[in-house]
C-alpha cells in the first residue's frame, strides 16, 4: 500500500501512528507530495485525490482511499476490527465523534498556518485567524471538561487504552506544539496535558513526531 504524506501533517501523522499501533506500518510505502495552497500539483489531483489533500492510501489493487478518518477505519478493519475503533455500540459512536472534534481542531490550526505563513501579511484577516484559533480552544476546553470520559488516563504507556480519537487529539496537539508553541495550550488544559505526556511517549507518536519525522 502506498501512503501519500508530508511529515508535518497532523492528518498523515494520525494514519502513520494508527498503522504502528495496529502492526501494519511495514505494509505502508511512503510517497512524499506537496499539496500546499498555491501549489497546484495537477498530476496529484488527476491521479490520486481531486481535492489535492493528504493523506491518500493507494491500495495494491489500485483503489484509492482518501481522508484520514476513512483510512484509519480501513486499517482497523485490515487488522481485524475493533482495535482502535470500537466495533459497535455507544463506544463506537463516542470515539468517532471525538475523532471528528479533534480533527476539526487540527483543521482549524492548519488553516491558521496557511493564513499566517502563506498569505501576504497585508492580505491576512485577523478576525478569521482568531475565529479559527477559537475553534481549537473550544475543542480543547471540551476535552478538558470531559477528560475522564473521553480519554484514557492510565498511568503508563503500556496500560493506556489507545483509540483513534486519542491519536487524533495527540496529533493535533503535537502540531500546535510544532507550529504554534507560543500558544502554550497546556496552561489552559492541565488534565489533557497530563494525558498527553503519557500518550506522546508511545512509539507510534514518538516515531512520527513532526520535529523528527521524515
Amino acid at each position: 500500500m502506498r501512503l501519500t504524506y508530508s511529515p508535518a501533517s497532523p492528518f498523515v501523522r494520525r494514519v502513520r501512528a494508527a498503522a504502528i499501533e495496529l502492526g501494519l506500518v511495514d505494509q505502508l510505502r511512503l510517497e512524499r507530495v506537496q499539496v500546499a495552497p498555491g501549489r497546484e500539483n495537477r498530476a496529484y489531483a488527476e491521479s490520486i485525490n481531486p481535492l489535492r489533500k493528504i493523506p491518500a492510501l493507494v491500495l495494491d489493487d489500485g483503489q484509492t482511499l482518501v481522508e484520514s478518518a476513512v483510512i484509519c477505519q480501513f486499517l482497523d478493519e485490515l487488522a481485524g476490527g475493533g482495535k482502535i475503533i470500537p466495533a459497535a455500540g455507544p463506544d463506537r459512536w463516542r470515539v468517532l465523534s471525538q475523532q471528528a472534534i479533534a480533527q476539526g481542531m487540527a483543521e482549524a490550526m492548519v488553516s491558521v498556518r496557511y493564513e499566517t505563513a502563506l498569505r501576504p501579511e497585508l492580505l491576512r484577516w485577523p478576525l478569521w485567524i482568531a475565529d479559527q484559533q477559537d475553534r481549537f480552544w473550544s475543542g480543547l476546553a471540551w476535552f478538558e471538561r470531559q477528560v475522564e470520559r473521553t480519554l484514557s488516563t492510565a498511568g503508563s504507556r503500556t496500560e493506556l487504552n489507545v483509540d483513534v480519537s486519542g491519536l487524533a487529539l495527540a496529533c493535533c496537539l503535537g502540531y500546535v506544539d510544532f507550529r504554534f508553541a507560543e500558544m502554550d495550550w497546556r496552561a489552559r488544559a492541565p488534565r489533557v496535558s497530563a494525558w498527553y505526556r503519557t500518550i506522546a511517549s508511545r512509539p507510534s507518536l514518538a516515531e512520527t513526531d513532526p520535529r523528527v519525522a521524515t
